[in-house]
């Protein structure tokens, strides 16, 4: 009985990141068509839940908003909480003395801190793996010269079997294949 409970158990908690994942695909894909401009201007919000307006928005948006809508996870409200508590343990780029609820979590190095102080972080390996990129996975890379950029890892993949990515790189949200475009930095699977 004991050991038909532990299978069952496992077999449950190794289905939750799927689930996850494509709760988050699903959401985020919703957002292609809709958001349909980059725009970086900073922006008082709302708090907690502020967000531009959708036809619009960042690379950071599209996982803001698809962690909010799938998951009811507000990245606003967490990544200010976890800055107040910790801010000597995020990255100083901006010359900030101090958290900023408007922008904070807009960031894609604030994101990175964030995801790994919760335990999201998967190893990044040196190959290109694509095996290892799941749905709903959140992947962070340089964009030359040295921007940093965040995707979501899409459950379409190519031919080739590279899994699409959706994100909003300059022309609003969409779902490409670019994985693999640009030098990762990060790879995340949120729990």
């Amino acid at each position: 009985m004991l050991a038909k409970f532990s299978l069952l158990f496992l077999l449950a908690a190794t289905s939750l990141p799927a689930q996850t994942g494509e709760k988050l695909v699903t959401s985020a894909r919703k957002q292609v068509g809709v958001t349909q401009y980059y725009d970086p201007m900073y922006r008082t919000l709302d708090f907690p839940n502020g967000d531009v307006p959708a036809d619009r928005g960042v690379c950071t948006d599209v996982i803001i908003r698809a962690m909010r809508d799938a998951l009811a996870k507000d990245l606003q409200q967490l990544v200010n909480q976890d800055m107040r508590a910790n801010f000597s343990a995020y990255p100083k780029n901006w010359g900030l003395s101090k958290t900023d609820k408007n922008i904070d979590h807009r960031r894609v190095p604030n994101l990175r801190t964030y995801f790994k102080r919760k335990g999201y972080d998967v190893p990044l390996g040196k190959d290109k793996d694509p095996a290892k990129f799941l749905p709903g996975d959140i992947v962070t890379c340089t964009v030359p010269p040295n921007l940093p950029h965040i995707m979501l890892v899409s459950d379409k993949k190519t031919d080739a079997g590279v899994p699409l990515v959706i994100h909003n790189i300059g022309m609003g949200a969409k779902e490409e294949d670019c994985l693999f475009g640009y030098p990762l930095t990060g790879h995340y699977r949120v729990k």
